[in-house]
């Protein structure tokens, strides 16, 4: 009568989880990336009370946070494993969020950065 039998969804579904590149890590893979993403937060917090780093603290912490960022996006949202355009949905708003923070950043160090600038040249 045209209605779809049990075992025909069973196998839709199986078609869709055999498909190349949609492997999900394995419990272990997980763990894996709790434990990266725990000592790179080591790190942040490390770094923080190391004085001679002073100078790349800022841009330091910005990179180790985008990099945690992107594992948890990627990983534990499954982000990497969903289409490609919420991925790009993501990547937008990490660009701008990093945009935003860095003109701020930039128009509150205004004149530390053109007097770093002139003394340069």
């Amino acid at each position: 009568m045209g209605y779809a039998q049990p075992t025909d969804v069973v196998d839709d579904h199986k078609h869709f989880s055999d498909e190349p590149g949609h492997e999900h890590p394995n419990e272990w893979g997980y763990i894996k990336i709790a434990i990266l993403l725990a000592f790179v937060t080591i790190v942040e917090v490390g770094i923080y009370y190391v004085d001679a780093l002073e100078g790349i603290l800022v841009p330091a912490l910005i990179i180790m946070s985008t990099f945690k960022f992107i594992m948890v996006v990627s990983f534990f949202m499954h982000l990497k494993f969903d289409d490609k355009r919420l991925a790009w949905i993501f990547t937008g708003g990490m660009i701008l969020a990093l945009s935003i923070f860095i003109g701020t950043w930039a128009l509150m160090h205004y004149h530390e950065i053109t007097a770093y600038f002139s003394d340069m040249f």
